[in-house]
């Protein structure tokens, strides 16, 4: 991408929550964006060189969907506010959904960015994650158009009890690419991008290189997961935002990394 170049970010439909408002143009400096999310082989790796503890390891809990709830599996309770999430004792990176080619889940932010930052890396800004998903589409609704694709990985079937298919992940390097080769840009898993999120923050955005406001207490999550279903929250929808807190974790949440370039703006193979 050359330096000049812009697209237009935000929610063309209005079809979303008001904070995706208003469309605006962004203008980005070259960077790298990884084709896909980081996986737990590669998250293993980091951590058997590093010796590094999770969030969820040190609070000794994280959030599990009521359906993949092992039946062994030491039960806190439900989530307040969302009874389909369960805080299990003891769910982590590792397990009870971890699968080596299959995004790292039960990551929080801040682990997020310590593993970017070995990989010599870092997280994408929400401006830069936008950009790369739409794949070059400018001002439609998916990476690939405005019509919901078969392979997308969401909850189809009635919420949140009776799915009509499989619920969790897939494998990272899985699904048609979109323009950019970004896969499961949607869908799959939330990722953490490296702003803090604001609801007014698009009222305020600068056209170049936005980098979110100052602070926060909350860090944007772009993508929505497999658990995303229009009865509740449809935002595998390329403008969908949201955030949670840097220490937050859960079994539908991981990230994908970004660096600076000085010659074009590509998506790593």
């Amino acid at each position: 991408m050359d330096v000049t170049s812009a697209f237009r970010m935000g929610d063309a439909f209005a079809e979303g929550d008001a904070f995706e408002q208003p469309v605006h143009a962004v203008r980005l400096t070259p960077f790298e964006l990884d084709a896909a999310t980081v996986t737990q082989d590669e998250f293993a790796a980091f951590v058997a060189a590093t010796d590094y503890v999770t969030d969820a390891e040190r609070y000794g809990s994280s959030a599990v969907f009521h359906l993949l709830v092992e039946e062994d599996a030491d039960v806190v309770g439900p989530v307040a506010g969302t009874p389909w999430w369960i805080n299990v004792r003891g769910a982590t990176w590792r397990s009870p959904e971890g699968h080596g080619d299959h995004p790292v889940v039960h990551v929080s932010w801040n682990d997020a960015a310590a593993y970017a930052a070995w990989a010599g890396k870092r997280l994408p800004t929400e401006a830069e994650w936008e950009y790369g998903a739409r794949g070059g589409l400018d001002g439609r609704r998916f990476p690939w158009g405005d019509e919901l694709r078969g392979d997308c990985n969401i909850f189809r079937g009635a919420f949140p009890d009776r799915p009509t298919h499989p619920v969790g992940t897939v494998a990272a390097h899985t699904g048609e690419p979109n323009g950019f080769g970004l896969r499961h840009a949607v869908g799959n898993v939330w990722e953490w991008c490296a702003d803090w999120f604001s609801a007014t923050y698009y009222l305020e955005s600068p056209l170049d290189d936005p980098p979110g406001p100052p602070a926060g207490s909350e860090r944007v999550l772009r993508g929505g997961s497999y658990l995303c279903h229009d009865s509740h929250c449809r935002r595998y929808r390329v403008s969908a935002r949201t955030g949670n807190t840097p220490d937050s974790s859960a079994g539908n949440v991981g990230f994908r990394c970004a660096i600076d370039c000085t010659a074009s703006a590509e998506i790593a193979p």
